[in-house]
């Protein structure tokens, strides 16, 4: 048994990670320590601790620890086991996004450019992050047009050009009309328009359609002409007034009563051409300065991609050790600036207020989803929790229920909880339904501040007026207990095509709502039905990697997957007779007999 008074007299006085678990063996929080021994110790003494890590502490079963040699690899290995293991308490970077960027793989003799989403240590050249793949594709369309560079996605030499060759949109280097110097002069150039160096451009174009006019080229000289004209054009849309610095990322934070959002501002060889932003929640107890350096190291660390300069309000926790582990990663100088005044400060400002208008216009989202819902389903008070329940089985096997809950108008997945049917045998949907329902009821009437958390406002089914039904028989029988739950039940109905078609109330009548909540309730209806799918793959994946049939010899797991596809469960299989049994591939009299005899 884990003694963790004992466990914490063993702590070195050395850096490291620690990792905390809960007492199902979840890790619940990761840390670094430049003394595991000071650091450790002071969440299980009587000091001031946010909320948050009060809860946490109050989780703790067992914990350990990694020692390692200075506190940057501490650094390195606490963001990779946050990303890797999405502990419950610490601060995380959610959606763990990836922008597309324009690559140009420069080892090639006739290289292509194409949008990728990863960034690779592999000697190719990488420009963006781009806004969204649009964005990027369109660049590359223009940049394929203007220049003529190939577009096929692997290079070989061919009896006949294609089709892009013939209408004038490749200079067709498969059949070596043009050398590797003169189509490298076209991927220079591209290189230099990327960088935004377009003066070197201009000047080399310039030059060349005087000699393509001296020389009476004049399809050339315009073909030149045409394409400065689309650099230009091109050039200015990408332009950001007042921005003279060259790579920067540019952070800004805000925040309400429910979630932050941090916004980021992409600036590209003096060019903005992105933006992005997150969100995060449960974070009260939490400054600013402790949000955002725990957003940069997990942002950061590990990404190929880091620009020269980071912006933020103000300086962050461990900042000088960040900066040295950056500029390491990254090959050059990175540094994370403050700025005070200027156009520097102006780009954070720019950064924050766009960060409180999309957390405002979060919120004004949230609030006109809820008021539909609540007028929708004629509700007395905002439906600010929501849940919904679907049943899944094969045949009346494996079965099991999910949940899912909507809070505040968001799906919380670390909500979600799954059911295995206890006292249904066979396929029964709608008893199903009224045991799971019963059972999770009974966790908040019986303890409120459990894990289930509060009742819920209204309760949705994944079904018609069957499942309704099944689930007003759970309220009805609570009230004759002297129990006056008051939690209004709906059904979410599909069409023929098994697609979310409307909500229906207990009267049988389907209720209408706009196309937005329409979306919203289909991805309720399908996360809750993802869980239970999920759920019951599980047990029959366990069912097969263990079971009776492994006894029998001359059953593989080919044979067993079959045999439980067809009857479901090893008892059906049991209750076959010789000629069902042979009627799975593979299965011969003499392996049936054997299955009979299990």
């Amino acid at each position: 048994m884990f003694n963790i008074e004992e466990e914490l007299k063993k702590l070195p006085d050395k850096p490291g990670v620690y990792i905390m678990h809960d007492k199902n063996d979840k890790i619940i929080y990761v840390g670094k320590a430049i003394s595991l021994k000071n650091r450790v110790r002071q969440y299980f003494r009587k000091t001031n601790k946010t909320k948050r890590i009060e809860n946490m502490v109050s989780l703790i079963d067992h914990f350990e620890y990694i020692v390692v040699d200075n506190e940057a690899e501490a650094l390195i290995l606490e963001c990779n086991l946050i990303k890797k293991n999405r502990p419950k308490f610490n601060v995380l970077l959610k959606d763990d996004k990836t922008y597309p960027y324009i690559k140009i793989n420069i080892k090639d003799d006739f290289p292509n450019i194409y949008i990728t989403r990863r960034i690779l240590n592999d000697g190719a050249k990488y420009f963006g992050p781009y806004a969204n793949a649009g964005a990027a594709k369109e660049m590359i369309d223009f940049l394929k047009e203007k220049f003529k560079i190939r577009s096929c996605k692997s290079f070989k030499y061919k009896d006949r050009p294609c089709l892009n060759y013939h209408i004038k949109k490749c200079f067709g280097p498969c059949m070596g009309y043009i050398s590797k110097e003169e189509y490298r002069k076209q991927i220079n150039e591209i290189i230099a328009l990327l960088d935004g160096k377009t003066e070197k451009i201009f000047k080399q174009i310039d030059m060349e359609m005087q000699e393509a006019s001296k020389n009476m080229q004049y399809e050339k000289a315009a073909y030149l002409r045409d394409k400065k004209l689309a650099i230009e054009r091109i050039s200015e849309k990408q332009k950001v007034s007042n921005i003279t610095e060259n790579d920067i990322d540019v952070i800004g934070i805000a925040r309400n009563n429910i979630e932050v959002c941090i916004e980021i501002f992409f600036v590209r060889k003096t060019k903005m051409v992105g933006r992005e932003h997150y969100f995060f929640d449960n974070l009260n107890d939490e400054d600013d300065n402790q949000i955002l350096s725990e957003f940069v190291k997990q942002y950061y660390i590990g990404n190929v991609m880091v620009p020269n300069k980071i912006m933020l309000r103000e300086e962050i926790d461990e900042q000088e050790l960040i900066e040295s582990e950056l500029s390491k990663q990254a090959g050059r100088k990175v540094q994370i600036k403050t700025p005070q005044k200027g156009e520097k400060l102006r780009l954070v400002e720019m950064a924050e207020n766009n960060a409180k208008i999309t957390l405002d216009n979060k919120q004004k989202d949230k609030y006109e989803v809820l008021n539909e819902l609540k007028e929708v389903l004629n509700l007395e008070k905002m439906p600010r929790k929501i849940e919904c329940y679907d049943i899944s089985n094969i045949s009346g096997n494996f079965t099991v229920a999910g949940m899912c809950v909507m809070q505040d108008g968001i799906i919380k997945k670390n909500m979600s909880r799954r059911f295995k049917i206890k006292t249904i045998i066979g396929q029964d949907d709608p008893a199903c339904m009224k045991e799971v329902i019963t059972r999770r009821l009974k966790h908040s009437i019986e303890n409120p501040n459990g894990s289930f958390g509060r009742l819920p406002d209204v309760i949705f089914v994944d079904g018609g007026i069957t499942q309704i039904n099944a689930a007003l028989e759970v309220i009805k029988e609570y009230k004759e207990q002297g129990i006056d739950l008051q939690i209004p039940i709906f059904g979410m109905v599909k069409n023929d095509k098994h697609q979310t078609r409307a909500l229906m109330n207990k009267q049988r009548q389907e209720l209408k709502i706009s196309d937005k909540l329409l979306n919203l309730i289909t991805l309720f209806q399908d996360s809750v039905h993802d869980t239970a799918i999920g759920y019951h793959k599980k047990l029959r994946e366990n069912e097969i990697t263990k079971s009776e049939l492994d006894e029998v010899e001359g059953i593989g797991d080919v044979k067993k997957r079959l045999l439980l596809k067809k009857f479901g469960s090893v008892e059906k299989i049991k209750e076959a007779d010789i000629e069902e049994l042979m009627k799975v591939k593979g299965i011969n009299k003499s392996l049936a007999e054997k299955l009979k005899n299990m």
